[in-house]
């Protein structure tokens, strides 16, 4: 059986959202990443807690950030942590739900729109009837330390509406079949829908 690659820390000193509105994070990244000599800190968005200030990378998994909206969009403390982040230049990684928080606004499912944190320039909604499901193959040239090519899926009942800017990924479909550009880079922030897996066995 192949062993799963590693993929490269995203920083030295990675600070991770942990609570109930960033729950999907793969195990194996963190065992990756402490495994070739990163520090990793854990803060609860939620509990209105900013990401360390001397981390040099900010990490934002997927979840259900729309299900706690309001409570994020209120987390001054939070926000406030990830704006000075992006000022002293530290990289700023979001999948799926993280991806949402680090655009401008979230639409939930009452229709109700909340700020966001603003550093990506797009806004997301929770208006697909049926959910974006699937496997794909990501290729990047971005800050993103990862390898430039790699496995990924999506899972996702939102979708996101952007303003300007330039994708993170370009990706196809399990079955090969061009999709269009996923996510958006801008500076050292970034994010997209795709779950990062591995890098690609192609």
């Amino acid at each position: 059986m192949k062993a799963v690659a590693t993929l490269q820390p995203l920083g030295q000193r990675i600070a991770i959202a942990r609570d109930d509105a960033f729950a999907f994070l793969y195990p194996h990244w963190l065992a990756d990443w402490r495994s070739q000599g990163a520090e990793l800190s854990f803060f609860s968005p939620l509990a209105d807690e900013a990401p360390d200030a001397a981390a040099d990378a900010v990490f934002l998994p997927g979840g259900y950030p729309e299900l706690h909206a309001a409570r994020l969009s209120q987390a001054a403390g939070f926000l406030a942590g990830l704006r000075a982040a992006a000022a002293r230049g530290a990289l700023l990684y979001g999948e799926c739900g993280g991806f949402m928080v680090l655009g401008a606004t979230l639409t939930d499912k009452a229709g109700i729109t909340h700020p966001m944190a603003g550093l990506l320039p797009h806004e997301t909604r929770i208006d697909r009837p049926r959910r974006v499901l699937g496997y794909r193959h990501l290729a990047h040239r971005s800050p993103l330390p990862f390898p430039p090519d790699l496995a990924g899926h999506e899972f996702h009942y939102s979708s996101a509406r952007r303003t300007h800017g330039t994708p993170l990924f370009v990706a196809t479909d399990a079955l090969g079949e061009a999709l269009p550009p996923m996510g958006l880079v801008a500076g050292r922030v970034m994010g997209s829908y795709a779950h990062v897996i591995d890098q690609s066995p192609h």
